[in-house]
């Protein structure tokens, strides 16, 4: 667990170079807004989370990893690992919410699709961008 990044991976790398070629400007990880997003367009409150795979749940990660279930992806501690990925899903769900409530845009990502076509994914995040 000590080797997974919780910022600067490879799919938000990826993204934020895809977004600045499109002359996007944004900020990186803001401590004062909730959830500290992985980036953060203030001015038209816009925050975008690029979410891993496997830690945030998505269930297109157990199908492509040839399994049925979520518990199925860890062979040892598996009740403390579901719950551990469920906690996370809960706390996403919450952190847009809140989000939202504050009248931010929220934007999440999966990190596959991020890696698959950075370009595409960075012209989603401009069409998410609200127009003042």
């Amino acid at each position: 667990m000590a080797k997974v990044r919780h910022k600067d991976s490879r799919a938000e790398l990826a993204l934020r170079r895809a977004l600045h070629a499109a002359g996007m400007r944004y900020r990186l990880h803001a401590p004062d807004v909730i959830g500290r997003p992985d980036l953060v367009i203030r001015s038209r409150r816009l925050a975008v989370f690029v979410d891993g795979d496997l830690w945030h749940g998505n269930p297109e990660e157990v199908r492509r990893r040839g399994r049925t279930s979520l518990a199925d992806l860890f062979p040892s501690r598996t009740e403390w690992w579901v719950a551990k990925i469920e906690r996370t899903m809960q706390r996403d769900r919450e952190v847009t919410s809140a989000l939202q409530a504050q009248g931010w845009t929220v934007l999440r990502l999966w990190e596959h699709d991020v890696l698959r076509d950075p370009e595409g994914c960075a012209r989603t995040v401009m069409q998410a961008v609200p127009r003042r």
